[in-house]
């Protein structure tokens, strides 16, 4: 029995202890709904919720400090190169504000007052960083004087409950006049207010003075006598900046002449000199004068005065009194400002030249951009067309009687860019395009259609190419339209030599003095220590035909056919076949007595190998033998020598056949697409442009040539794209 009252007590205690537990967990739970509940209603106002956001931000922006904000994305402030800014959006009622954070990336220096980098914000009020609240509207600034009081004092208490000591600003008034309210605390104690405005017209005569504006600056304070002492010690600095007018290239042209006035004739032949005359894009355009004259500034630095009348003494002071001066040019704003659009040359144009280009990239014949466009009205907004008379001109200009110097552009990445030089016929064409029309793609098809039949024009008629120098080779590195027309100007020399000789003889220029040099024809000379085998005779070098010239395609055309048929014996097509056998005939003509093995060992001396001693004393005829290639059976070089007849180089067919080759460039002309096209202009437009513009003189300006050289190499990085196989 003592068991079981004590088991029952136990279980009793157990189930009492369970009901306090319940019983404190309800009395908990009721607490946090009534927490939940509960209202903090210091913020119970939109405007007290407004004020709360703002401290929020201030918060955390104090807490990141400059380098967090830095990599949190704040913006530069132009131009100004140390000052940056972060913003947020607020919201108060039905109104949207703006709330900017300014502030330096490094600390000034004392004597940073007047200089190009300083915000006005902070020549005004002497701050260094400072926050701007406004509304986001076309204006942002505010009208409404209570409204702007109301703002200011919102963001007052959230810097002062922040602790902060930011100023903070107001826009007021027009924009134009660039008025701010602002407010500053201080501490506990004191506060300091900012208030600005700008007189921008209709200045009184008496602010135009030190005195005035001494005066101005005092009643602000409302100050009387009574309150503060007689005299007030006012910090003061001074800039007096006077600015050149603007050159005017056309008085100079007139004081350049006589006094006396000119005819109305004479001023049609004295045209506008302009600034840019003696540079070396005046062929082209006309670039506005980056230098619209000069300010001179001088600076007076931190001062202090008592007096109205010490004012006027620092008014009346001369300027080589100042602590500082400053002499710096005035820059034209499209040089500040250089979008697209703004400023004419070679940058606009080849942008435009560019926009053709990717206009060219699906279409198969330059023709279908010629054709009728009536029906796309994209392209008929943007594809016009100069007149007949403008094409007449240009086509006068590519064609007048010039021969190309080819300017060599000093600039090691010149070459690079796989150009016609400036001054060929190509690279002359390229630069007329950049100011044909808007340089659109029609504009650009029209052109060279009609340049392509000037082109043949010049080839039926034997006329030599202008702007295209004499030469016997093939400049590789440039692009492939350019080393057509150096293969077409070849032609047509060729095919007029063909033309004067053809129906007279060849007076063979050896002269033979002895009876067994009476056949011989074409030698060039004697070589030195080699006789023939059989004979004893001396060994003549006969005249041979030049390799035949060759494009960069021909080049391909080789490689693709030594690919498909081999180079077992050295040869990799017909043309190698053609030069061997030309070789042999000339060989036999100047020695008729010559045997294969003597044609071994003059023209590939590897594939004799002698068997002579070194001792100088070698008997006749040498001893020695052909190599193993040229000693198997069914050899082709021996094969060609048996076929071979011998026929000096006057009596040979020219292995440059003119009429063929030249047939070929005009086809390859005729039947370019227009991306092929467009992909050579673009690369020599662009090469042309910087070589023209790298001919300017700068003096030994060292930044100017390293900026030249960052130039060449960015173009050259990015038109690597369109050095494609039909470059």
């Amino acid at each position: 029995m003592a068991s079981t009252s004590s088991s029952r007590y136990a279980k009793h205690r157990r189930i009492g202890e369970d009901e306090e537990l319940e019983e404190a967990e309800e009395e908990e739970e009721e607490a946090e709904e009534e927490l939940e509940r509960f209202d903090d209603f210091t913020i119970a106002s939109s405007w007290e919720r407004f004020i709360s956001e703002i401290e929020a931000i201030c918060r955390q922006w104090l807490a990141d400090g400059v380098k967090i904000l830095m990599q949190k994305g704040a913006e530069g402030v132009p131009p100004f190169e140390n000052l940056y800014m972060i913003k947020r959006e607020l919201k108060h009622g039905k109104r949207v504000y703006s709330m900017e954070y300014h502030f330096m990336k490094s600390a000034k220096g004392q004597n940073s007052y007047w200089d190009d980098d300083t915000h006005s914000m902070q020549l005004s009020f002497g701050v260094d960083e400072f926050l701007i609240i406004a509304p986001l509207s076309a204006s942002g600034v505010i009208l409404d004087d209570p409204e702007s009081t109301k703002l200011l004092s919102s963001v007052a208490i959230a810097l002062s409950n922040c602790g902060s000591n930011w100023p903070a600003f107001v826009p007021v008034h027009d924009p134009s006049r660039k008025a701010y309210i602002g407010i500053q605390n201080l501490g506990t104690v004191f506060t300091r207010r900012f208030e600005a405005d700008r007189i921008g017209s209709q200045v009184p005569i008496r602010l135009m003075h030190l005195e005035g504006l001494h005066e101005l600056f005092l009643s602000k304070f409302v100050l009387s006598t009574t309150d503060f002492p007689a005299r007030v010690k006012v910090h003061f600095s001074m800039k007096l900046s006077y600015r050149t007018p603007e050159y005017d290239h056309d008085n100079e042209t007139l004081d350049s002449e006589a006094t006396e006035p000119l005819t109305e004739n004479e001023v049609a032949n004295h045209p506008r000199k302009l600034w840019d005359d003696d540079c070396s894009w005046a062929e082209w355009y006309s670039a506005e004068d980056p230098v619209k004259g000069f300010e001179l500034t001088a600076i007076w630095g931190e001062r202090t005065f008592e007096e109205t009348l010490e004012m006027a003494e620092v008014e009346n002071a001369s300027s080589f009194d100042a602590d500082s001066w400053f002499l710096h040019p005035v820059v034209s704003q499209y040089m500040v400002d250089d979008s697209i659009g703004k400023f004419v040359g070679f940058a606009s144009q080849l942008h435009l030249l560019v926009n053709a280009y990717e206009s060219s990239v699906e279409a198969q014949f330059l023709e279908d951009f010629v054709a009728d466009t009536s029906g796309q009205d994209n392209l008929k907004s943007t594809a016009n067309v100069p007149p007949p008379s403008v094409i007449d001109r240009v086509m006068k200009d590519l064609f007048s009687d010039e021969t190309g110097n080819y300017m060599e552009a000093e600039n090691k990445y010149s070459r690079a860019m796989r150009g016609a030089p400036a001054d060929s016929l190509f690279g002359q064409f390229c630069l007329h395009a950049l100011w044909f029309g808007n340089c659109n793609i029609r504009a650009i098809a029209v052109l060279w259609i009609d340049f392509v039949r000037e082109i043949r024009w010049c080839w039926e008629e034997s006329e030599r190419l202008p702007r295209m120098k004499s030469t016997s080779s093939i400049d590789l590195s440039s692009c492939l339209i350019h080393q057509k027309l150096q293969m077409l100007t070849i032609c047509i020399e060729r095919k007029k030599s063909l033309n004067h000789e053809k129906g007279a003889g060849y007076k063979d220029e050896t002269s033979n003095s002895t009876a067994v040099d009476k056949s011989r024809k074409g030698s060039a000379g004697v070589v030195p220590k080699m006789m023939l085998l059989n004979t004893f005779q001396e060994m003549h070098a006969p005249y041979t035909q030049d390799a035949p010239l060759m494009t960069e395609d021909m080049h391909e055309e080789r490689l693709h056919a030594a690919e498909a048929f081999g180079n077992a014996i050295g040869l990799s097509g017909q043309l190698e076949r053609d030069i061997l056998c030309s070789d042999m005939s000339a060989f036999k003509a100047a020695n008729p007595d010559a045997v294969f093995e003597d044609f071994i060992r003059w023209h590939s001396p590897g594939d004799w190998v002698s068997e002579d001693k070194t001792d100088g004393n070698a008997g006749w005829p040498p001893k020695g033998k052909l190599s193993q290639r040229m000693s198997e059976h069914g050899n082709v070089w021996r094969k060609i020598w048996n076929d071979a007849p011998p026929l000096p180089v006057s009596e040979q067919k020219s292995l440059l056949d003119p009429v063929r080759e030249g047939e070929k460039v005009l086809h390859y002309l005729e039947t370019l697409r227009p991306q092929q096209l467009l992909e050579q202009m673009v690369r020599t437009a662009f090469k042309s442009s910087a070589d023209i513009l790298n001919k300017t003189m700068y003096g030994g300006f060292k930044e100017m040539k390293t900026k030249m050289d960052q130039l060449y190499a960015t173009m050259v990085s990015t038109l690597k794209s369109l050095q494609g196989v039909h470059n």
